[in-house]
């Protein structure tokens, strides 16, 4: 188990543009969980089918939430440039400029 846990964190050391994307892909849905956590279970205990509902039924909404969502990106995006890892950071940016021009669509289709 050792073994596995040490190829892990080497992987999340690598310089590669695949790894960029997964994490630019994953941070924002990991962050959306913890607003979930903080945002909308712990004040109000509303379920997560519950708070999709809300998004579903109020669509101004949906691209502010994504816009959350995406503020640790630029943290884990800052990280990798720190360390000059500019493969990986490329991936991130990537995925995020993706998730922007998601957002404009949105904000465009539903106002």
């Amino acid at each position: 188990m050792e073994v596995l846990s040490a190829q892990n964190y080497n992987m999340l050391k690598k310089d590669n543009l695949v790894l960029g994307i997964v994490l630019g892909l994953l941070t924002p849905v990991i962050t959306f969980f913890i607003y979930y956590l903080l945002a909308v279970y712990m004040p109000y205990h509303r379920g997560l089918d519950e708070f999709f509902q809300i998004l579903l039924n109020n669509r101004q909404m949906l691209p502010k939430v994504i816009s959350i969502c995406l503020l640790l990106n630029g943290g884990v995006f800052y990280l990798y440039t720190r360390q000059r890892k500019d493969l990986t950071a490329r991936g991130i940016f990537l995925v995020t400029m993706l998730y922007a021009i998601t957002i404009i669509l949105l904000k465009l289709l539903h106002g």
